[in-house]
C-alpha cells in the first residue's frame, strides 16, 4: 500500500517540476540557470550551517562554564540554539535536493538535444562538455550528501544535550556535559570540512557551468 501511494506523489513532483521548467523556459531562464541558481543557493545554505552550527556548539560550550544564575534560562538558551540548527539541517537538505531535482532534467535533456546536432563538431563538442559537467556534477553532489550526512550526528548530540538539561536543570548536571560538549566539538568540527569541500566544489561546478 506505501509504495502504491509513493509513486503517485512522485509522479505529481516530477510534473510539477516539468510545468515549473517549462514555464521559466518561456521567460528565457533555461535550466542551466536554474542549475547554477541552486548551486549557489545551496552553497549559501552550507556557508550559514557552518554559522549556526559553530554558535550552537558554543552554547553548550557557555552552559558547561555555568557560575550560577537563572537555571531554565540556560536550557532556553541552549534549545534555541539547537532548534535554530536543526532548522538550517533542514533547509540545507531541501537545497541539495533542488540541485539533484532540476541536474536531472538537464542532462536529460541536454542528451536528447545531442540528437539533434547535424555538425559533427558540434555534436562532439557539445557531448564533451555533457560529460565534463556530468563528471563534475557527480563529484559536487558527493561532497553535498557528505556534508548532509555529517549534520544528523551533531544535531543528534545536540538533542541529547538539549534535553538533558531539560530534565536535570542543576548545576550538576551542568557540570556533566563537559566531557561530552569536547565529543560534540569534533563532531562540529568534522562537519565544518565537510561543508567546506562542499562548498569548494559548489565553487568548481558553478565556474565550469558558467565558462563551459
Amino acid at each position: 500500500m506505501r509504495s502504491l501511494i509513493i509513486l503517485p506523489t512522485l509522479l505529481i513532483l516530477v510534473s510539477c517540476s516539468s510545468v515549473y521548467y517549462g514555464a521559466m523556459e518561456k521567460v528565457g531562464v533555461h535550466k542551466r540557470d536554474i542549475m547554477v541558481s541552486r548551486v549557489k543557493k545551496a552553497r549559501s545554505s552550507e556557508q550559514e550551517a557552518k554559522k549556526v552550527f559553530n554558535s550552537a556548539l558554543d552554547e553548550f560550550i557557555a552552559v558547561t562554564g555555568y557560575k550560577g544564575g537563572d537555571l531554565e534560562k540556560q536550557y532556553n538558551r541552549v534549545n534555541k540554539a539547537y532548534l535554530s540548527a536543526e532548522k538550517q539541517a533542514a533547509e540545507v537538505k531541501s537545497r541539495h535536493d533542488d540541485v539533484e531535482n532540476v541536474s536531472k532534467a538537464l542532462f536529460r535533456e541536454w542528451k536528447k538535444e545531442i540528437k539533434q546536432y547535424e555538425n559533427p563538431e558540434f555534436k562532439a563538442e557539445s557531448s564533451r562538455q555533457l560529460k565534463a559537467a556530468q563528471s563534475r556534477y557527480t563529484t559536487l553532489m558527493a561532497a553535498m550528501r557528505r556534508a548532509e550526512k555529517s549534520l544528523d550526528p551533531v544535531l543528534r548530540k545536540f538533542r541529547d544535550h538539549s534535553l538533558f538539561l531539560k530534565h536535570n536543570l542543576n548545576s550538576r548536571a551542568i557540570a556533566s556535559l563537559e566531557g561530552q560538549v569536547k565529543t560534540t566539538r569534533i563532531e562540529v568540527s568534522r562537519l565544518i570540512k565537510e561543508m567546506e569541500a562542499a562548498i569548494a566544489e559548489a565553487d568548481q561546478f558553478i565556474k565550469q557551468l558558467e565558462n563551459p
